[in-house]
């Protein structure tokens, strides 16, 4: 599946849970992207310059030449068609199962996670206050219909969609690297911790966000 690169890219992302998906991609495939990092804490999304690239104010966004995207899962098989990696399948029907696993888990699953997500991770990291928790609680009853759900799925296979990484692992177990600090129970469903513990045998699984030099931290 190989395909000749063009020009670079630019990846606009800060260091929270939709832009991690699309730095991981970019760095494990090793695709020709700069990156830009827009504070959201410093409101730098609700620039008017940002806004004209994304006015939806969020990131991640991409822009490829004369092209500008918006949505990480829109980003990530962008990148990785740019690059000819099959962490975009080529066969037709592998994309049909990665596309089931994007639609599952954009509105099913992360939506339960984001939010025990948000309710340890950003209210802390953002100072917004203690966590709610009634919100809290029904989340973390739908994320164990959806961990259960996966587990069944990974109970005999190391993957979601074939043998190998595709895009839908980096979609649907983009909180767990939070898992800790979010209150995600993988401990709780053992054939999804493994299918974790795969995925953080790639360096940049749990460290995909660009190094922050010192005079800009």
């Amino acid at each position: 599946m190989d395909k000749p690169m063009a020009g670079r890219m630019r990846l606009y992302y800060d260091c929270t849970m939709m832009p991690r998906k699309t730095c991981f991609v970019a760095r494990h495939i090793d695709a020709p992207v700069d990156f830009v990092r827009v504070h959201l804490g410093k409101g730098e999304n609700r620039a008017p310059a940002f806004r004209a690239l994304n006015p939806n104010g969020k990131v991640p966004v991409l822009v490829d030449g004369d092209v500008t995207l918006w949505e990480s899962d829109a980003i990530m098989v962008h990148i990785a068609n740019r690059v000819g990696s099959d962490i975009w399948p080529a066969a037709p029907r592998d994309q049909v199962e990665v596309l089931r696993w994007l639609s599952w888990a954009a509105h099913e699953f992360n939506p339960q996670a984001g939010t025990l997500y948000f309710e340890h991770v950003i209210r802390s990291d953002f100072g917004l206050g203690l966590v709610d928790v009634a919100v809290e609680a029904a989340a973390l009853k739908r994320v164990r219909k959806g961990l259960a759900v996966l587990e069944a799925h990974l109970a005999d296979r190391d993957m979601l969609v074939g043998s190998g990484l595709t895009v839908a692992d980096v979609a649907v177990a983009i909180t767990f690297p939070y898992a800790d600090r979010a209150g995600i129970p993988l401990a709780d469903f053992p054939a999804v911790e493994r299918w974790h513990e795969r995925l953080a045998q790639n360096d940049a699984w749990l460290a995909p966000f660009p190094p922050v030099p010192a005079s800009a931290a």
